[in-house]
């Protein structure tokens, strides 16, 4: 009888927390976020690729990771520190870890570490667009 109880109470924790990640996913994908795969720290050849919901928050990127309890963003990028400094394709290796039809843009920062994002055509379209959608009197580097 008590490893019954064991199992179903294992059970029901598994269901509250998978509920959990379901409600969490709807509420951020309602809300504007964008699928997004993040690595930081591409140099270092062990950084593997996390997938993600983007959501722009005013001048900020918000960056949910997917597998996380976390309520807040994981991590926040802000546009006026950010700049792109390559673009590509994923590789043959990648490719199963990012978005299907993803670019991938490796983004600098004068505040934070480098970081490559990638991204569908539509989501990197309103990213790009975002990034250069600086207010009158910001100098913001051009993105594309």
């Amino acid at each position: 009888m008590l490893i019954a109880e064991v199992v179903l109470v294992l059970l029901l924790g598994l269901a509250v927390l998978a509920a959990w990640y379901g409600v969490r996913w709807v509420r951020m994908r309602r809300a504007g976020g964008v699928s997004v795969a993040l690595r930081w720290a591409p140099d270092n050849a062990r950084s593997g690729w996390h997938l993600g919901i983007g959501r722009y928050e005013g001048d900020d990127f918000a960056w949910y990771r997917v597998w996380s309890l976390r309520t807040g963003p994981d991590r926040v990028f802000e546009r006026e520190a950010l700049e792109i400094a390559d673009r590509r394709d994923p590789s043959r290796t990648e490719a199963y870890a990012v978005p299907a039809g993803s670019t991938v843009l490796r983004c600098e920062s004068s505040t934070q570490v480098a970081i490559e994002i990638a991204m569908g055509p539509g989501a990197l379209t309103g990213f790009l667009s975002w990034l250069e959608s600086a207010p009158p009197g910001r100098r913001i580097p051009r993105a594309s």
